[in-house]
């Protein structure tokens, strides 16, 4: 179902950018893509990576990416994909469980860990492969892909990871998103039952995450994006998770960037400047970022202009530490 207030939407096209053929689109971009599932205990995951169209030219760094909430890494998402790889970076990005060509009921995530968990699977098996394992290596989540890269940082082993970078992420709930305790309780009470049930109410806010028009009707048309009402357990799972990590906001040590718009109507930036005020992180190696009157989607979603913005901020700061890093890792 499209977001309300848009006229009804023409058949989508086979690619977010239209009907030029992938390989061909790609190498316009200067990147090249390659597809695949990866094999975890908790079902398969649907995996792809963007690299330099030059196969010698030296990658600087490894940057693995988390999209959000009912999304997937082969629509409109690729486009902060391509951008790094067209940067330099090798980039890598896995549908979460329940999204996208991933295993799993779509739109449930009935345990945010195990999502987590398994997403970081594969990013390790790539970050410790022989091509990288010497290389900087960030993690980058999107809305509640970033509440899912700091899990998946909290999960992995110290030093594993060189920085973070979030874009939007959901480290605090609008007040109108927030699901009441009394359904939430209502539903627990049957014992699991209607945890994957579509049965939240649905604020319909779509259309406050997305400022340019037309990029909205491209995003609505994206033939793997969830629709349906919020399932009781994936709205549990965010209410609890946005809790615990905000109060554990000081365990984050690596240097961050993080991106927010002032005008986001479904992630507080309230949420990104909490993790910046507690962080440990030394404060010369933690940026935050706020874009005044810019909503939730600021690499998607926001007029070309202020796209570059956001983007020239996010490259001028992983360049930066990929040379910090990177010169380290030449030494070692």
């Amino acid at each position: 179902m499209p977001p309300p207030n848009l006229p009804p939407l023409p058949p989508p096209p086979p690619f977010f950018w239209g009907e030029t053929p992938e390989e061909e689109y790609y190498k316009s971009q200067g990147v090249r893509n390659s597809k695949s599932h990866f094999e975890t205990p908790n079902g398969k995951i649907f995996t792809q990576s963007w690299l330099p169209l030059d196969e010698d030219q030296p990658v600087k760094a490894v940057v693995f990416m988390t999209h959000g909430y009912g999304s997937d890494s082969s629509w409109c998402f690729q486009k902060i994909c391509i951008a790094y790889a067209k940067w330099g970076y090798a980039v890598f990005a896995a549908d979460l469980l329940g999204h996208g060509r991933s295993d799993g009921l779509h739109g449930y995530i009935g345990d945010m860990d195990k999502a987590a968990a398994t997403s970081l699977s594969y990013f390790v098996s790539v970050r410790r492969s022989e091509e990288y394992s010497n290389l900087p290596a960030f993690l980058l989540g999107e809305s509640m892909g970033g509440l899912i890269t700091i899990l998946m940082y909290f999960q992995s082993d110290p030093d594993t990871w060189s920085g973070l970078i979030l874009s939007s992420p959901l480290l605090v709930i609008p007040e109108g998103m927030i699901p009441s305790k009394l359904h939430l309780t209502m539903y627990g009470l049957l014992f699991g039952l209607a945890d994957t049930w579509a049965a939240m109410p649905d604020s319909r806010m779509v259309a406050k995450a997305i400022k340019d028009v037309e990029k909205l009707k491209i995003i609505a048309v994206n033939p793997k994006r969830y629709t349906g009402k919020p399932r009781v357990g994936t709205m549990r799972e965010i209410v609890r998770v946005t809790n615990y990590v905000q109060n554990n906001f000081e365990k984050v040590k690596v240097p961050f960037f993080v991106a927010h718009g002032t005008s986001d109507g479904l992630a507080c930036h309230t949420g990104s400047e909490m993790l910046y005020e507690k962080a440990v992180t030394a404060k010369e190696d933690k940026v935050l970022k706020l874009y005044e009157g810019m909503y939730h989607s600021l690499i998607q979603g926001e007029p070309d202009d202020a796209v570059a913005l956001v983007l020239g901020d996010m490259k001028a700061w992983i360049d930066e530490k990929a040379q910090k890093f990177g010169s380290k890792c030449t030494t070692d």
